[in-house]
């Protein structure tokens, strides 16, 4: 065998142990949600701390960064759409204010559709009324 295969072979070899099937290993990503008040865009500073404190933990260059935004079923759909949309620049502002690089930030507004909450209760509305920021891990 030549003498530049074997050693290309084994290399290969060594390198293929790294792949693994993906529902070997499910993709874990991590999640920190914003609570606003009703009908409100603005972030206390209590939520902002929370964010920092969490973010501080991780290396943000190995993930995306992605902001969904919600609302309750409290108001017509433009303005939740309105709301929703103002809860995600919110928290895009924050987070440039904080020096997070944005260049794998994505949002999405989703408004008062999809709740994760029940809209019927009190509890409910106060769930669904945040912005999740979710870090995604990037592909190796």
């Amino acid at each position: 065998m030549n003498r530049y295969i074997l050693p290309f072979l084994i290399g290969l070899t060594a390198f293929s142990g790294w792949s693994q099937h993906p529902s070997d290993n499910p993709v874990e990503y991590k999640t920190i949600s914003i609570f606003f008040g009703g009908g409100s865009y603005f972030i206390t500073e209590e939520e902002k701390m929370k964010v920092r404190d969490f973010l501080s933990k991780e290396i943000l260059g190995n993930f995306e960064i992605h902001i969904h935004s919600h609302t309750d079923n409290v108001g017509g759909v433009k303005f939740n759409e309105w709301l929703s949309k103002m809860r995600s620049e919110s928290t895009l502002g924050f987070l440039i204010d904080d020096g997070i690089p944005t260049n794998k930030v994505f949002i999405k507004d989703h408004g008062l559709y999809n709740p994760e909450f029940d809209n019927n209760t009190w509890d409910g509305r106060l769930k669904n009324r945040r912005v999740d920021i979710v870090l995604w891990p990037l592909p190796f």
